[in-house]
Order: structure tokens, then C-alpha cells, then sequence
């Protein structure tokens, strides 16, 4: 029976983790436990924890400082949630543990993982995004991990150049694209109690850790933009707990408060909804990693805001605009005009999840466990 661990730290990365957790938990040769930290242990965003325990699984806590404003108190809760993850990685005592992505929270998770000499799979590496510190969180977890599931081939060679046995590198494409089970849009409705309208927006702004452009600065240009069109109404989600991410929650309701009605908030809108709420919308605003990797499967556009996720293979749905009130409302009129429904997703390949879980299930542990070599080029 071969024990694994998924680590798990926002509303976004479950949301793409869970139906591999119930792939693998499926089968009679696989146990799984979940490690859950930082957002879903978090009120103000929800409190996602729960959506665990919906698909099934009694996580494992590590706790960790949730509320933080700058680099400083973020750096000081990644410490925490290493002492912790190190704790619960050791009294379950895993074979390996899948981590996915690039946060700073996960790099902890990978830290301990490796102290404690278990083999790690990482999903999401050889990505590039110049806006944010998660550039380099990712490219560290690579360097710590034993097998990796890739998103794109162009991905898969960057984990390559970096030194990675390719035999041990996959291109399996990105778990968020599969198609999931929706809510009717008259049902979606009912549950936010708010309607979409015509030509609706669904907003998720993330801090640029990278710029010197403050996060309130960023919001204030996004929101300025978003008064040029008066009649979309604009569904809005928080921001992950990134230093800066106050003060984007700050103008977010701020804005909602001036356009009651024409605007609501959810601080977590979860998968179902998240993905529901796709299909009710005209295009998706802001500067989130699932603007390019998982709307372009919709069949809607993506105004893709300033440099956090520059760098990342994008489909030509994508439309790329400078953090300044008047490129981002231009970039939304281009949005409204265009047809999408026969874009390519470049993140889209068959059969990921049963690729995914296959080669979690039966890549074989004695070769994880060896000591990792340096492949050159």
C-alpha cells in the first residue's frame, strides 16, 4: 500500500488537487491523507478547510500565521509552517507527498519534506511568472523534488535544463482544464443571491510581489478602468494572503460598497462555483494563474493585468495590458469584441488526471529514493 501525502494551502490549488486525491483514494493500492496550512485555516477567506471535508478527506493540520501584511511577518509565518508541516509529515509518515505550484508556504512543505527524506512530486514546475516571488519558490521546489508532472513541453524542458533526469519529468498537461461538474447559471444566482446580467466580469487581483507598484496603486488603476463600463455587473474574489493583499481586500470593498448591486464579493467562491461562475461571464479580469491556464478552455477571454504572470505559455485568448486604468479598459472593450470559442488551450491534453495518477501510483519508490543526481545537458 503506498502512502501519499497531498499538500494542500489555498482555495485554487484544492480545487485542482481534489478530484486527483479522489483518483488516487480510489484505487486499493494507494492510501491518502491531506496536509492542509495557511488559507484554509484562514476566516476571512472562508475558511475552505471544510471543502476537504466535503470530498472526503479529515485533513492533517499545520498551522501557520495567517494574517500578515508584509514580507517580514510572511517570512516569519513560513518558518512556522515548516516546524509544522515537518511535524504532521512525520507522524504520517508518507512515501512521497505531492505539492503543487509555487508558493512561498509550499517551498516550507518541500523543506521539511526533504529533511525528513521523503521523495516529492511536484505538479506545476518550469513555469515562469516575472511578477511575483513565486518565480522563484517554484524554481526551488523543482530543485527539491524527485519526479515532476509538467503542464506544457515547453515546461517540461525548462525542468530538464534545470538539471532534472528526464526520465523522471512528464508532460501530462494542467489538472485545472478537465471538465467539471457545473451549477446552472439560474442556480449559481440563487446561491449568491445576485445576478449576472448581460455582460458580466469576474474579477480575481492578486499583489505583484515583485513591483514597485503597490497592490492598493494596482486595485485603484483596476477599478478606474472598471467605471468605463457601467452596465457589466462584476463579480469580484480576494486575493490570496500575499504581502500587499490587504489593501487590494481594502479597495475591493470599497468599490462594492460604491456600486451596490452592480457588484458582489465572495472572499472564496470554491471550485464548484468558481468554475460555474465561467460560464455566466463575459470575460475574466485581473492577474490570476487560472486566467491562463484554465479559462482559455471556457471558451471566453482573459484581460490579463501587469507582470505577475509574465513569462507563462498563454492562448490567444489572453490579452496582455500594462497595470494602467485606461490599456486595462481598453484591453476589456477588445475582450467583449472577441470570439473565442475555437481558441486552442495550450494546458489541455487528454487524459490528465489518469496520467497524473498513474505515475503517482506506480512510479517506483526505490527510485524516487535515490539520491537525486544533476543531469547536464
Amino acid at each position: 500500500m503506498r502512502k501519499i501525502l497531498i499538500a494542500t494551502t489555498t482555495r485554487a490549488d484544492w480545487g485542482i488537487l481534489s478530484p486527483l486525491a479522489r483518483a488516487l483514494s480510489s484505487r486499493l493500492d494507494c492510501k491518502v491523507d491531506v496536509l492542509a496550512t495557511n488559507m484554509h485555516l484562514d476566516p476571512a477567506r472562508g475558511n475552505t478547510i471544510q471543502a476537504l471535508r466535503d470530498d472526503g478527506f479529515e485533513p492533517l493540520v499545520a498551522p501557520m500565521p495567517v494574517g500578515f501584511e508584509g514580507a517580514l511577518e510572511a517570512a516569519q509565518s513560513m518558518g512556522e509552517c515548516l516546524a509544522s508541516s515537518a511535524r504532521v509529515i512525520s507522524e504520517a509518515a508518507p512515501d512521497l507527498i505531492v505539492i503543487l505550484g509555487d508558493r512561498f508556504e509550499a517551498l516550507a512543505i518541500a523543506s521539511a519534506a526533504v529533511m525528513l527524506r521523503i521523495p516529492i512530486v511536484h505538479i506545476h514546475g518550469g513555469e515562469i511568472t516575472e511578477g511575483a516571488f513565486d518565480d522563484s519558490f517554484r524554481h526551488a521546489i523543482t530543485k527539491l523534488a524527485s519526479l515532476h508532472l509538467t503542464a506544457t513541453e515547453a515546461y517540461r524542458r525548462r525542468v530538464i535544463q534545470m538539471g532534472e533526469n528526464p526520465e523522471r519529468v512528464f508532460n501530462v498537461g494542467a489538472l485545472g482544464v478537465a471538465p467539471k461538474p457545473v451549477m446552472r447559471q439560474a442556480e449559481l444566482e440563487a446561491d449568491l443571491n445576485w445576478q449576472f446580467g448581460e455582460n458580466a466580469l469576474l474579477l480575481t487581483l492578486h499583489p505583484e510581489t515583485l513591483s514597485s507598484l503597490p497592490a492598493g496603486e494596482l486595485a485603484k488603476e483596476t477599478f478606474k478602468a472598471l467605471d468605463h463600463f457601467p452596465v457589466s455587473n462584476i463579480l469580484i474574489t480576494y486575493p490570496n494572503n500575499d504581502p500587499g493583499a490587504e489593501d487590494i481586500i481594502s479597495a475591493i470593498e470599497a468599490y462594492a460598497a460604491d456600486n451596490c448591486g452592480r457588484v458582489k464579493v465572495i472572499p472564496s467562491m470554491g471550485a464548484a462555483r468558481y468554475f460555474s461562475a465561467l460560464r455566466c461571464v463575459k470575460a475574466v479580469v485581473g492577474n490570476s494563474s487560472s486566467g491562463i491556464i484554465e479559462v482559455p478552455s471556457v471558451g471566453i477571454p482573459t484581460v490579463n493585468i501587469g507582470n505577475r504572470q509574465a513569462g507563462r505559455v498563454a492562448a490567444d485568448s489572453v490579452i496582455n495590458c500594462a497595470p494602467v486604468a485606461a490599456e486595462i479598459a481598453d484591453a476589456v472593450s477588445r475582450a467583449f469584441a472577441m470570439d473565442c470559442s475555437e481558441v486552442r488551450n495550450p494546458y489541455e491534453q487528454p487524459n490528465t488526471l489518469g496520467r497524473m495518477t498513474g505515475i503517482i501510483a506506480e512510479t517506483p519508490l526505490e527510485i524516487l529514493r535515490e539520491p537525486k543526481r544533476f543531469y547536464d545537458l
